[in-house]
């Protein structure tokens, strides 16, 4: 491993170059920002073989990118597409930056707005489901927010005119945009063609073998496979910096060896600069600097603290002697997600003598679908009744917007606990994580204050969760825990 080569002086120029790499999946010369490419390109050498002697992930530096190409064990909904607005995409955005994206890599060095809008909406007229009316104000919107986010990440940039302008009125605004066409090239590369598969699963690690069903082995499992040490610990690796935490009952019997072995996180420790805490549950990495998560928990904002107040309630809840017992369940294994996705897949744009028969499941899965853990079922009615039992206690303190929307509230900070793997949502209420135990006896401190050389004197009130002082940082890539 190459940072164990790397003198005292510069490890901590060498973390933050791994962490930039690893939260940013794409870097160029202005995102995340104009000082992270310089640093990949000086420890580009040393972060190419660490990255893929730990994770398998492949790492390309160029003059004016840098792209890491992951391995995903799993699929992932807790990282979508946001908005500059920070509003999630929902399918038209991405259809919209997906037809854009294969658009811009046909076109020259540049491309006024109008002209991409008409790529794209003759593309997706191809597509049962999607479509793209630049007369409808609503698929402007989403189609100028598709190109915001490829803006926002180099791909093309503003030359002049403004695309406000165009959503607002396409017969009187235009922009004009500069490709760059490597930060194109470089954006949408999967492992496999997608016009070869019929499941998402060969997306997946693990899916490089196809499995013929007229020549595989009924009597053989994916359980009953040698599993490959090296690649076991490769997945155990991933999984740490990939998740806000990572459970023993996640991994399969080998998966939870490696976890436990000191160098598997050890290294991880080195290459990051983080710093793990270990529990009976599992493992999670402390982001004390604050660079591999893009959520810090606990904040500020009503969202972050109504969720954790919820949390409070939550861990309260599960073991409170006096209550009714709360039915158990286990967790969801994906399965109705791929099973949505392949659903959505085109037959029309299959090449099907090309197209694989199918793969192998996952290779974290538990060996025994009955061995798997239960966790304690807390039902919607229940959390609808404590968020509006906080508004009435602390509803002076929260943004205006949520003093009146309840529902939304209770959603977004919901949410918030799902992506930090606190609980797991599921149809009718949400499944307890054992983390979430860290926020019990949550203290809450509303000061009130009167502002210095108030006008008319009037006092100004603000609130603020706290969590026990004995709480310690939980992070990863997609989010943070924080006391």
């Amino acid at each position: 491993m190459r940072a164990r080569e790397i003198s005292t002086l510069a490890l901590d120029s060498y973390q933050r170059a791994a962490r930039v790499a690893l939260s940013n999946h794409l870097v160029t010369t202005t995102y995340p920002d104009r000082i992270a490419l310089p640093l990949l390109r000086r420890w580009a050498t040393e972060l190419r073989e660490d990255l893929l002697e730990l994770f398998g992930y492949r790492l390309e530096v160029t003059e004016t990118t840098a792209r890491l190409y992951p391995v995903i064990d799993r699929l992932d909904d807790s990282q979508p597409a946001r908005t500059s607005t920070d509003r999630i995409f929902d399918r038209r955005r991405y259809a919209y930056l997906a037809l854009a994206l294969a658009a811009l890599g046909r076109a020259g060095n540049q491309i006024t707005l109008s002209e991409l809008a008409d790529h794209v909406a003759a593309e997706a007229s191809q597509v049962d489901g999607v479509e793209l009316t630049t007369d409808r104000a609503s698929d402007r919107d989403a189609f100028v927010d598709a190109i915001g986010w490829l803006a926002t990440r180099g791909a093309i940039a503003l030359a002049d005119g403004d695309a406000t302008g165009w959503a607002n009125n396409p017969s009187a605004g235009e922009a004009l945009y500069d490709i760059d066409r490597p930060v194109v090239v470089a954006m949408f590369r999967p492992p496999r063609a997608v016009q070869h598969l019929r499941s998402i699963r060969g997306l997946l690690a693990g899916s490089d073998s196809p499995i013929d069903p007229e020549d595989s082995d009924p009597g053989q499992t994916d359980s009953g496979r040698e599993a490959d040490p090296k690649e076991t610990l490769r997945a155990v690796r991933r999984a740490l910096v990939e998740q806000p935490v990572v459970y023993h009952d996640d991994l399969d019997r080998n998966g939870r060896a490696a976890l436990a072995a000191s160098r598997t996180v050890a290294d991880v420790e080195l290459l990051t600069g983080l710093i793990a805490e270990r529990r009976a549950e599992g493992v999670a990495l402390i982001d004390t600097s604050g660079r591999l998560s893009d959520y810090r928990f606990p904040s500020t904002g009503t969202i972050a603290q109504v969720a954790l107040l919820i949390a409070g309630e939550i861990s309260d809840r599960v073991i409170d002697p006096d209550a009714p017992a709360l039915a158990t369940h286990p967790l969801p294994d994906g399965d109705a997600l791929i099973e949505q996705l392949d659903g959505a897949i085109p037959d029309g744009g299959i090449f099907g003598d090309l197209a694989e028969f199918g793969f192998g499941s996952d290779a974290t899965a538990l060996e025994d679908a009955d061995e798997k853990k239960l966790y304690p079922l807390i039902e919607d009615s229940w959390l609808t009744t404590v968020v509006d039992d906080l508004v009435e206690r602390f509803g002076r303190t929260f943004a205006a917007q949520w003093q009146t929307d309840r529902d939304g509230l209770r959603v977004r900070a919901i949410a918030l606990l799902h992506r930090l793997r606190l609980i797991h949502s599921v149809s009718g209420g949400v499944l307890v994580l054992p983390v979430i135990a860290r926020y019990r006896d949550v203290m809450v401190s509303v000061r009130d204050r009167t502002p210095q050389d108030s006008l008319f004197g009037t006092e100004r009130t603000t609130g603020t969760a706290e969590a026990p002082r004995t709480a310690q940082s939980v992070s990863n890539e997609s989010s943070e825990v924080e006391a």
